[in-house]
Order: C-alpha cells, then sequence, then structure tokens
C-alpha cells in the first residue's frame, strides 16, 4: 500500500467511525448549525464587521477579515482547484446527508481554514477572546467530518492554512505598525481592558 492510499484509507476509518458511533438526532442539528454558520467564513466576517466598527476592536477586526480572506484566495480558489480531491460522500453515499451536499473540491477544508485563521488572530490580539474562538472554530471544523463532506487530512490541512494565515496577517499588520494606526496594538493592552 503506498503512501496516499495508507492515508485514504486513515482518513476513512475515522469518518466510519464517527457515522457509526456518534451520528444521532440531537448531533444532526447541532453539527448542521454550526457547518452553516461557518459557510464562506460568515460567522467570523460578521464578527471582523462588527469589530470594526469599534475603535478599541478595529485592528483585530481587519485582521480578522485579512487573514480569512487570504485562506480563502489560496484554499479555495487556489489549492482546492489544484488538487481537485473529491468529497467523502462521493466515494461512498452509504451514510445519509444531512446538510447540503457542496459542489466545490474536497481538500483544503474552508470552513476549518476560515475558522481557525480568525481564531488564532483574535487569540494573538485577546486572549479571553481567542479561547472562546479556538471553541467555536473546534466546533465547526469537527461539524465537517460529522457531516461526511470532508476527509479528516482535509480539516487537519485547512488549520494548518489558516494558522498560517493568521500569522502572516499579524505579521504584518505589526511590522508596518498598521494595527496601531488603525486604533492601537492591542496586544498590548492591559487585562482590565479585555472587559
Amino acid at each position: 500500500m503506498g503512501f496516499f492510499e495508507l492515508i485514504q484509507s486513515i482518513d476513512t476509518s475515522i469518518l466510519d467511525f464517527i457515522q457509526q458511533t456518534m451520528r444521532c438526532d440531537f448531533f444532526d442539528y447541532v453539527m448542521a448549525f454550526f457547518s452553516y454558520i461557518g459557510e464562506a467564513g460568515g460567522i467570523w466576517l460578521i464578527m471582523s464587521l462588527i469589530m470594526m466598527c469599534y475603535r478599541k476592536t478595529r485592528p483585530m477586526g481587519v485582521m480578522v477579515f485579512c487573514a480569512v480572506t487570504l485562506g480563502f484566495l489560496i484554499g479555495e480558489l487556489g489549492i482546492k482547484n489544484i488538487v481537485c480531491r473529491h468529497r467523502p460522500f462521493v466515494h461512498n453515499n452509504i451514510y445519509p446527508m444531512i446538510i447540503k451536499k457542496p459542489s466545490s473540491y474536497s481538500f483544503p477544508s474552508g470552513h476549518s481554514c476560515s475558522s481557525f485563521a480568525a481564531a488564532l488572530v483574535i487569540f494573538l490580539n485577546n486572549k479571553r477572546l481567542g479561547i472562546s474562538a479556538f471553541v467555536l472554530a473546534a466546533l465547526i471544523a469537527f461539524s465537517r467530518l460529522y457531516n461526511f463532506v470532508h476527509y479528516p487530512t482535509d480539516v487537519f490541512c485547512g488549520i494548518l492554512l489558516g494558522i498560517i494565515c493568521a500569522c502572516v496577517t499579524v505579521f504584518v499588520f505589526r511590522k508596518f505598525s498598521w494595527d496601531k494606526k488603525l486604533g492601537g496594538d492591542l496586544k498590548y493592552k492591559k487585562a482590565k481592558n479585555d472587559d
């Protein structure tokens, strides 16, 4: 068995385990919800726009928007159309779908990329908000496995891409002091201002 065949086998085994041990009506609704709010980075873009409305959080909002957009350009428009990996339900249709079947390719997971790009940017600027953002990001990423629209390696690489996009965005903003020009460097705000 070659390397890619081994990865595919592990991916499939993990998805089968999730489908066979976790599927129930309650999780069907919950996981469909988390996939829905993560569509096209929607929840994160809404958060970024709200943050941009306030001077104190404006730099963080702009950075979230930029990191999510960068991930979309690289992952959705670039890598997906180069790798062209089909989604799990294309290879195996024995599990009923609980969300609309995506028409794009599978690798990497756009939901995971945008979620972890946004969560890391938030965490690097505000630890308290960042922890909550990471919890939401993890739920959105896991929902893609539960909903049988991504393989584990799609999600893992989507998370990795999101982390890279967040780090690049924050580095560039701080390198050129764009965060200060937008309203101050949130990283150095005192904890009492995080409330």
